[in-house]
This record gives structure tokens, C-alpha cells and sequence, in this order.
């Protein structure tokens, strides 16, 4: 039935072809709909350990900036609809593209953070927003592609992504308003839960997008080969691919450690955005062109209403290592007292 109706739409004869759609837009807007379940899950937990770890620290003033972000209503559902809309009209090309651009700099940016590793990592999974949908994306017409009733499919999947978005939100809703005064009377499982083990939740979060992405970069990679006819296009592709973006992110990791952190993200999308747009005119299709704008819709989208979470990382990472400066700087002022006291004495 759905594809007798797509068969009637005059897209053929009417529109270019690189305007024609690959796939049935039913797939696209389901996997859309999961791309962007997915990404209302990372950002509720995200917030949600933040708001434990900060309140373990007790840090009242940004846990209030927590709960306003997390106040937006309507606002908030227009745009979760406007990201499921730019998930499922960005191709399985484009998006495998974004997936292995976004592994190359994690990668890169995991081996030069050094000492700044864990204000590195929170920050990559508040940027990996957009990147997590459209591993989502292409991992679902990998593992999809072939099949009799893949709508059906996708369908269950839409719904099951569809709770666990909800359950979420439940979460944090709850966290937000309830933490204080369950974890201090110690009547709620929940917050007890995170009371006690709320510091496995961000490794939790580490493992479940190492899955992700893991499974992401074999589907890209046959996604994006399955487009050339012989070894030799595919090495033509690939080797500006990767040499482009090796300088690439060495620039925005000089970049990132001289700016402020959400000027540094923005710059970053901006850059490797516009040199995957330099790539596409060069090697690509108008589609992919096309594609990649919508990539920039996206990312704003996903980044903009979440700026408060990197300000968040970035100051509580630069609190903690202040007070152990201080902690160490007290600790060897005692010592040089304690030594200068036993010198007296034995004088």
C-alpha cells in the first residue's frame, strides 16, 4: 500500500534527480523519530548527572541553571519535531559521513586531552547530540535494508525509543524537583539509586555511545561504499577525506583549548561542517550539498538549547581541579611549616 501511493507522487517527472527521495519517507521519518529519541535520552541523563554531581558538591547556584533548562514546554517539543524532521531528511550518505567525522575527532581529541581528560569527555557527549542521531540513522538502514516489512520494524523501534525518551524526561522531572528531599529522608528507590551508584551513570553513558558509534562507523563504511563501483573511486574518496580531516581536527583542538567553550563548539560545527560542504562540491552530489545544510540546521538545533550543559562541564571540571591546586598548595605550605618547626627544634 505505501509503495503503491509513493509510486504516484510525481517526483520523477517533476523534480530532478538529485532532489528524488532514495528511500520511503515513512523510513526516513521513523528512523528521524529514533535519531531523535535517542538524543532526548543522552541530554536527560547528562542532566541528570550533573544535577547529582553537583548537588554531591553542593553547588546550588548551578543546579538552578539545570532546572531552567529543562523548563521549556512547548519550545521543547517544537524542537525535538523540528530535529526528527532534519534526521530523516539528511541521507544515509551524509549522515554516514558526520558519524565518521565525529569518531575521527573523538579519537584525536581522547589522545591530545592529557590531563584534561574528564572535562574533554563530558564535553564530547554534549557535542555528540546531532552526530548520535545520525549514527542512529544510518545504523538502522544498514541493519534494515532488505527487509519485507522494514516500517513495521521501524515502527516498533520508534515506539520502544518513543518510552524510553519519556521514562527520561520522567526521570529528570523527578530529580529536579524531589532529589533533595528524598535523598535526605531516604524514602524514594530512585534517589536513593542515584544517591549511592549516581557516579556509574556517566560511565554508563560512555559504553552505550561506544556501542553505538562502533556499530555506526561498520554501517557508514558499507553505507558509503556500496556508492562506488571499483577500489579505485573508493581510494579517490577516501584519502582527501581523511588527510582533510586529520588537519582539520588538529586545527579546532588548538582551537578549543584557546576559546571559551561554547565559542570553541560553535566554531568547531562550523569548520568541519563547511570543509565536509568543500569535499561534497569536489566529490559529491548536489544531494549531499543539500544534505550537509540541513546538517547545520541540525547541529544548531541541538546545541544552542543545550549551551548551559557545556558551561556546566566546563566550570564544575575547573572548580574541582582549582580546589585540588589549592588542596595541594595547602598541603605543602603545611608541610614546609612542619619542617621548619622540627628544624627549630632540633636547633
Amino acid at each position: 500500500m505505501l509503495s503503491f501511493i509513493t509510486s504516484l507522487l510525481p517526483t520523477s517527472y517533476l523534480l530532478p534527480g538529485w532532489l528524488t527521495l532514495e528511500t520511503n519517507p515513512l523510513d526516513d521519518l521513523l528512523q528521524g523519530l529514533v535519531g531523535a529519541c535517542g538524543i532526548s535520552v543522552l541530554c536527560s541523563l547528562m542532566r541528570v548527572h550533573l544535577f547529582v554531581e553537583e548537588e554531591r558538591s553542593e553547588k546550588d547556584v548551578s543546579s538552578q541553571n539545570h532546572q531552567s533548562g529543562t523548563k521549556r514546554g512547548f519550545a521543547g517539543m517544537l524542537n525535538f519535531f523540528f530535529v526528527t524532521g532534519i534526521l530523516a531528511i539528511v541521507g544515509s550518505r551524509v549522515a554516514s559521513l558526520v558519524v565518521l567525522e565525529f569518531c575521527l575527532r573523538a579519537i584525536s581529541g581522547w589522545v591530545t586531552a592529557g590531563p584534561e581528560s574528564g572535562k574533554f569527555l563530558q564535553q564530547l557527549l554534549v557535542q555528540s547530540q546531532f552526530s548520535l542521531g545520525c549514527a542512529i540513522n544510518c545504523s538502522l538502514h544498514f541493519l534494515h535494508e532488505g527487509a519485507s516489512q522494514r516500517w513495521l520494524c521501524l515502527l516498533l523501534a520508534a515506539a520502544l525509543s518513543w518510552f524510553l525518551a519519556r521514562q527520561a524526561s520522567r526521570l529528570l522531572h523527578h530529580v529536579m524537583a524531589l532529589y533533595k528531599l528524598h535523598s535526605s529522608q531516604r524514602y524514594c528507590g530512585i534517589c536513593i539509586s542515584l544517591l549511592t551508584s549516581g557516579r556509574c551513570l556517566l560511565p554508563m553513558l560512555c559504553r552505550a555511545l561506544l556501542i553505538t558509534f562502533s556499530v555506526a562507523v561498520m554501517a557508514a563504511v558499507s553505507l558509503i561504499n556500496q556508492q562506488f563501483l571499483s577500489a579505485t573511486e573508493a581510494l579517490r574518496f577516501w584519502t582527501p577525506l581523511t588527510i582533510c580531516y586529520t588537519l582539520l581536527v588538529v586545527y579546532m583542538q588548538e582551537e578549543q583549548h584557546r576559546l571559551p567553550s561554547s565559542q570553541a563548539v560553535l566554531n568547531t560545527v562550523i569548520v568541519r561542517l563547511g570543509g565536509l560542504m568543500v569535499l561534497m562540491l569536489t566529490v559529491g552530489r548536489w544531494s549531499d550539498v543539500l544534505h550537509i545544510l540541513m546538517c547545520f540546521l541540525g547541529e544548531a538545533s541541538c546545541l544552542i538549547p543545550t549551551m548551559d550543559l557545556l558551561d556546566a562541564t566546563s566550570s564544575r571540571v575547573s572548580e574541582s581541579l582549582w580546589k585540588q591546586h589549592t588542596g595541594l598548595k595547602a598541603l605543602s605550605a603545611h608541610r614546609d611549616t612542619k619542617t621548619g618547626a622540627e628544624y627549630q627544634c632540633v636547633h
